[in-house]
């Protein structure tokens, strides 16, 4: 069964609800200080018409000053209040959605444009649905009790009237409102998504589009999207004009029905002038519900995308509403954090085929390998082969179309998502380097390691010395992505931190040396592999085939199948695709050797 979105949301602001709850009643006060304003003010002014005695009108006076100070003193912490409890559920919203998206175990490819919207324009629709629905409506719903009970107070008929009218405004508009924006609304969120990724495209890839003659083409795409989004959000804003004059037409027919209700009921001058203005004010107050309706409208497609990938992310079925799951295996095998780090892992990869797109050839066709503990296995090939699917594999960020891979005999889809990484893991194809300084790009590896344990994995990566050579070290700024570094600095970096990351099982490290130098590469590689231990796993992708004569056994594959392994020098001493790139390699670095010196 499908959890709605909303007690997704509700679920995650339970914690702040105090806040919430104090939040609404600061906006209601707002409101009927607002109301007490214009009420007191109307029978100040048709009360001093009459030239009364100055004391009797000095109370009325004092009251106007302290409800206005009041009400935007009320209006300011109610602010205060509201955005300090939405933000601190959209904090923990972003977090556990960056982890559901970094967890997600898929083939269908994703665009970086779309799951940036989810992570910022979805995820401010919950924000969005604590202050600019859920308050507002509690305040609407107080504020209109308490003008219907004041109102009938005076007069039980003038009462009813407006208790009627704010039914219109407060419940039939904001559902003609809802009913109205929701045909739009559906195609708004997607629609932003994939306008944000060609977005990406068009920026990031620029070089690419210009060299294939497709930017045109993007372009046209893109303005495309831009008019129908456009188009989309016209209409809303027509509809939303159209019912916001009803909203001021019913009113005005409001006020009219209860100021002619108190006249024929005999209500005194100065009460139906105070009749008449604080109708106004209250159903002005339950048309803010209308606004609340159309953003309710408008935030339930991505409300819905947030609460779909935050139960993925839980291990869920997406859209269900159970908690997290595990298979019977691992909860029998009750493996702490603490002890995950403590045993020795052994993973199989068996006959694991993998296909990302329909007709397509195969990334992967069959692929079986056996990763005992502390072994050192080294997968090679030309490029396209497979290498980075079988690595998206065996951490778990695809689920292969047949086959399995197997740790300590429990499957890896069952082991859990939060447990995953710290059994396996490292340094994958296309890493991201964040703008950020060195040393929080490094801790988001291991988030409490201290200044030496960046130091160990920075010096394996052959880092160290370079982050000693700038003026601010650790806090060296490094630029969006990796701007401000070189190509082998970058790589070092990403290095660094899989190592300091050191998932328990199997470190991953996919090209670890792109971008150095021989001399370099062969010495990051061998203190890379020392850093990782005897107990723990070392699978390396790689192109570079210098220094493998260190690892127990080296896989090579060429379009998706595993078509030869061995040892080094098993490789090297008969005839293949590998002693042909071996001696290719070699000769090429005789003769950069030979530049140099």
């Amino acid at each position: 069964m499908r959890l709605r979105p909303e007690r997704a949301a509700w679920r995650l602001a339970r914690p702040y609800l105090g806040r919430l709850l104090g939040a609404g009643l600061l906006a209601a006060g707002t409101e009927l200080a607002g109301l007490a304003l214009l009420a007191t003010a109307t029978w100040l002014l048709v009360s001093a018409a009459g030239r009364p005695p100055l004391d009797t009108l000095t109370v009325a006076i004092v009251a106007v000053r302290a409800l206005a100070i009041g009400r935007g003193v009320l209006r300011y912490t109610e602010r205060l209040a509201g955005h300090d409890a939405a933000l601190r559920v959209v904090t923990e919203v972003r977090a556990r959605l960056f982890a559901a998206l970094a967890a997600r175990r898929t083939a269908a490819p994703q665009r970086s444009g779309d799951l940036l919207s989810r992570l910022v324009s979805d995820v401010e629709a919950v924000q969005d649905l604590l202050l600019r629905v859920l308050v507002p409506g509690a305040a609407a719903t107080i504020v209109g009790l308490l003008a219907v009970a004041g109102a009938s107070a005076v007069d039980p008929l003038a009462g009813l009237a407006l208790a009627g009218g704010l039914l219109l405004a407060g419940v039939v508009l904001p559902a003609l409102a809802a009913v109205l924006t929701r045909r739009t609304a559906a195609r708004v969120a997607p629609l932003r998504g994939a306008l944000a990724g060609d977005a990406v495209d068009l920026t990031a890839g620029a070089a690419d589009l210009a060299a294939f003659g497709a930017t045109r083409a993007a372009l046209d795409r893109t303005d495309a999207r831009a008019r129908e989004l456009a188009g989309l959000e016209r209409r809303t804003a027509a509809v939303g004009w159209a019912v916001d004059g009803l909203g001021v037409l019913l009113a005005g027919a409001t006020s009219a029905t209860v100021l002619t209700v108190a006249l024929r009921a005999g209500v005194g001058g100065v009460l139906v002038g105070v009749l008449a203005v604080g109708t106004l004010a209250a159903v002005e107050t339950a048309l803010a519900l209308v606004g609340a309706a159309r953003h309710w409208a408008r935030l339930r497609t991505g409300l819905t995308r947030v609460a779909d990938l935050l139960a993925a992310g839980q291990g869920e079925p997406e859209g269900s509403a159970g908690g997290p799951t595990s298979s019977p295996g691992v909860e029998l095998r009750g493996v702490s954090g603490a002890e995950e780090v403590a045993r020795r892992w052994h993973c199989r990869v068996e006959e694991v085929s993998l296909r990302y797109r329909r007709p397509g050839p195969p990334a992967l066709d069959g692929v079986s390998l056996d990763l005992a503990a502390g072994s050192r296995i080294a997968v090679v090939g030309p490029s396209g082969a497979g290498k980075s699917s079988l690595l998206a594999v065996l951490t778990g960020m695809v689920r292969p179309d047949r086959g399995r891979v197997v740790c300590n005999g429990v499957d890896l889809p069952d082991l859990p998502v939060d447990r995953l990484p710290r059994i396996v893991g490292g340094l994958l194809a296309e890493a991201h380097v964040f703008h950020a300084t060195v040393r929080e790009n490094l801790l988001l590896g291991r988030t409490g390691a201290t200044d030496g344990d960046l130091a160990g994995a920075a010096e394996a990566a052959g880092l160290l010395d370079w982050v000693r050579q700038q003026p601010a070290g650790w806090d060296t700024v490094v630029g969006e992505d990796g701007g401000q570094l070189s190509g082998g600095q970058r790589q070092r970096l990403l290095l660094a931190r899989a190592l300091l990351a050191a998932p328990a099982g199997i470190l991953v490290l996919d090209e670890p040396t792109e971008g150095l130098d021989p001399a370099a590469a062969d010495a990051v590689l061998a203190s890379a592999t020392a850093h990782a231990g005897p107990d723990r796993t070392v699978v390396l992708v790689t192109h570079r085939l210098s220094g493998l004569d260190r690892y127990d056994e080296v896989v090579v594959l060429d379009q998706g199948r595993v078509t030869d392994r061995g040892s080094h020098a098993e490789l090297v001493g008969r005839p293949g695709w590998y002693r042909d790139q071996w001696l290719r390699q070699t000769g090429a670095e005789r003769d950069y050797l030979a530049i140099g010196a």
